[in-house]
């Protein structure tokens, strides 16, 4: 079987392709890794169906036709060998430890999984990314393989292909644009896209089939043209390129701005390659001399390369016949490493130190994963992967010049956070080239952007709202949890010492006694904060505290029985007016940092889900939720409030009380009752009376799921005719 296999499918091809590159390097390690392939392989298939060994033939010749160093390609050949008999240790003593280091980040990888199970999902991610900063060729061999599975993705269940292209999509091609690599993000995406939106990709395909002998008509009009204006201005490029925009970048564009394709005029981006950065901008002077450019379409990525190290000008102008056309200006090293990417200047060839912009690159990918890991809530993680992943779309600066990339809708607490986190922390305003700005400004390509601090500016809660990266939002949540818990430390120490006061001791006694270890160990408490934090947010209530600080013989008195020590969690899930302060399979509400809590709806304005709300820490008798906007809320002291969140259910109802408003028809009581229920909402109570002017008020007490169902009640109930307010009392 091994040898009909060898016979069949062999690595001579492969050895030709790394020949051309790898120049008097020794290639036997290739053919060392085959024959361990098929044998550890021999039968196996591929989820295509073909066979494995001709896979990773595939994957290490891709890897090959890329430039990369041997160790990297070698790999290829093994990424899934792992998965058989052979240990890390074979690798490392057949093939070194680099070999060995790169296969065994590709085991991990290969084992995630997305999935439906959110914490699961994030944290196979978040292991996928330490392999990857450990060594970077983890990524390129995981991404040749993916493009390989892409390529055979119609031999498998729609199902599957479903699966595997939302991962892709969504990981896979921004980790390629990450690297600089342009065209297998590019073959990532169209793909993906293909599978993904099957019938919008088969749509798209025909319209541009149809309209192709047009459109490269156009292309050698235009570059014909290019090349007469630059002759006459003496600017002699080596190369005009017009190629059609990638399919996904079309169908992109047609979302974001709701038009037919007919619409979309830049379906063809134009690449002018010249020999000198200076000459670089000499053609943009002629394009924008003979061509009106469209404002806010002129980036200038060659002074300010971005972290990929891609370098280019781009301009966007109306061009012949009034099209609108993308017009790229490089060198051909630039274009080199914009198609290429970080393997255009591979830092891992052997005798070759990495150079500054690799260094770079390599940095930020690390940073990238320390900031992730940071950041604890999986729903947060995954949404923070995909932001920091994304393209970014707004460069900005230093005073000193230094470039910082964001998301778009980025703001200057953002930019605060990117340089250190006291800085975010302490961040007050901003100048944004050289005026002053609020910190809700959005940035812009090209801000310069001057942070203001003070010493008594602490991060709040409203800045959540207002952050777009991952790193701005995660300091911010970790400074609140610190808040919050300082917060419950100190009620706990007040409420305590209250307590201790009339049981004729302290806190202070207690420890010098050593009478505390006994507390902590019946209160189930790790150390005396955190029996403090538990008390001062109402995880141990004041009786159950007191119960414990009480003398045996007085519980025996009262009860005839020494009362057992009991768990101190208390779980409160009693009809509507009380949730439960865990995230699990109940109704509830969700407190930053802080688990198993006693958490009750506040009567006075009972919110639902959807409602912003805000935790009051009671003395010993949990945390009350409150509306953010509530009166009574409003009035206490604040530093008493903690945040809080709704997470998602559907098993429980909240009530909350409407005001209604109508004519006095005859029958308007029933006819409000049954678009109530028409709505699945329930009717809990109903009371009403009718004014001097003949109008009904009608005061209705529901039992709704959250926000969005309330608001679709109250909706159409106003809707109806004869009623004339509804408002939420």
């Amino acid at each position: 079987m091994d040898k009909e296999l060898s016979d069949m499918l062999n690595p001579e091809g492969l050895k030709i392709l790394a020949r051309n590159y790898l120049h008097g390097t020794d290639l036997s390690p290739i053919d060392k890794a085959w024959k361990l392939v098929v044998r550890v392989h021999a039968g196996e298939k591929h989820f295509s169906g073909i066979s494995y060994p001709d896979h990773t033939l595939q994957v290490a010749s891709t890897l090959a036709s890329m430039h990369l160093d041997l160790d990297t390609v070698v790999a290829g050949l093994l990424h899934g060998i792992m998965r058989g008999d052979v240990t890390l240790e074979d690798l490392r003593e057949k093939f070194g430890d680099s070999v060995a280091r790169i296969v065994d980040g590709c085991t991990r990888i290969t084992n995630v999984q997305y999935n439906s199970k959110l914490v699961f999902q994030a944290e196979n991610v978040r292991k996928m990314l330490l392999a990857i900063a450990s060594d970077i060729r983890v990524l390129l061999v995981k991404l040749a393989d993916r493009l390989h599975d892409m390529c055979l993705l119609d031999m498998v269940s729609a199902e599957r292909q479903q699966e595997i292209a939302r991962e892709t999509m969504d990981l896979y091609a921004p980790l390629a644009s990450r690297l600089g690599i342009d065209w297998l993000k590019r073959e990532l995406e169209d793909r993906s896209f293909q599978y993904l939106y099957p019938g919008e990709y088969l749509d798209l395909v025909s319209k541009l089939e149809i309209s192709l002998e047009d459109r490269q008509n156009y292309v050698n009009e235009v570059i014909s043209i290019f090349h007469q204006k630059l002759d006459e201005n003496h600017v002699r490029p080596t190369r005009i390129i017009g190629r059609p925009k990638h399919l996904y970048s079309i169908f992109k564009k047609l979302i974001v701005q709701k038009i037919p394709l007919e619409q979309v005029y830049d379906k063809v981006a134009f690449r002018i390659i010249v020999n000198t950065v200076k000459e670089c901008y000499e053609v943009l002077g002629v394009i924008h001399a003979n061509w009106s450019p469209v404002p806010g379409r002129i980036k200038d990525f060659i002074s300010v390369p971005k972290t990929n190290n891609y370098q280019s000008m781009h301009t966007t102008v109306i061009g012949p016949r009034g099209h609108f056309i993308e017009i790229q200006i490089r060198t051909e090293q630039m274009d080199l490493i914009a198609q290429e990417g970080v393997a255009a200047h591979w830092a891992y060839k052997e005798g070759q130190s990495a150079t500054v912009g690799d260094a770079k690159l390599f940095r930020n990918l690390k940073n990238l994963v320390k900031n992730l890991q940071e950041v604890e809530d999986p729903r947060e993680f995954l949404e923070s992967v995909h932001s920091e992943l994304y393209t970014p779309e707004i460069y900005a600066l230093t005073p000193g010049g230094e470039v910082k990339e964001f998301t778009a809708k980025s703001c200057p607490i953002d930019f605060a956070y990117s340089i250190h986190t006291e800085v975010g922390d302490h961040c007050v305003g901003a100048k944004v080239n050289r005026k002053l700005v609020p910190l809700k400004y959005q940035l812009q390509n090209g801000d310069i952007v001057e942070i203001i601090t003070s010493a008594k500016q602490r991060p709040r809660r409203g800045w959540l709202n207002l952050v777009k990266t991952s790193r701005a939002r995660s300091r911010i949540r970790s400074w609140l949890r610190k808040e919050e818990r300082e917060k419950a430390l100190n009620l706990g120490r007040e409420i305590c010492d209250k307590e201790l006061k009339q049981q004729e001791t302290t806190l202070k006694k207690m420890v010098k006694s050593g009478h505390i270890k006994l507390l902590l160990k019946n209160l189930h408490c790790n150390s005396l904060d955190d029996m403090l934090v538990k008390v001062g947010s109402g995880i141990i209530t004041v009786q159950h505290l007191v119960r414990f600080l009480q003398p045996p013989e007085l519980l025996e008195g009262k009860s005839g029985s020494r009362i057992a020590a009991t768990d101190t969690t208390l779980r409160l899930v009693t009809g509507s007016s009380s949730i439960q302060g865990k995230k699990g399979s109940g109704s509830g509400i969700h407190i930053a940092g802080i688990e198993d809590m006693m958490v009750k709806i506040s009567r006075c304005c009972n919110p639902v889900p959807g409602d912003n709300i805000i935790g009051f820490i009671t003395n010993g008798r949990g945390i009350s939720v409150h509306k953010a906007e509530c009166a009574n809320l409003l009035s206490t002291d604040s530093q008493r409030w903690i945040e809080v969140e709704w997470f998602s259910s559907h098993e429980s109802g909240y009530r909350v009380e409407i005001q209604v408003s109508a004519e006095n028809k005859k029958g308007i009581f029933a006819a409000i009752s049954s678009t109530i229920s028409a709505d699945d909402a329930n009717i809990v109570e109903i009371s009403a009376h009718t004014t001097p002017a003949d109008i009904a008020e009608l005061y209705i007490v529901l039992e709704v799921e959250g926000l969005a169902h309330l608001q679709n009640v109250i909706q159409h109930i106003r809707q109806m005719e004869h009623v004339i307010s509804v408002r939420r009392k």
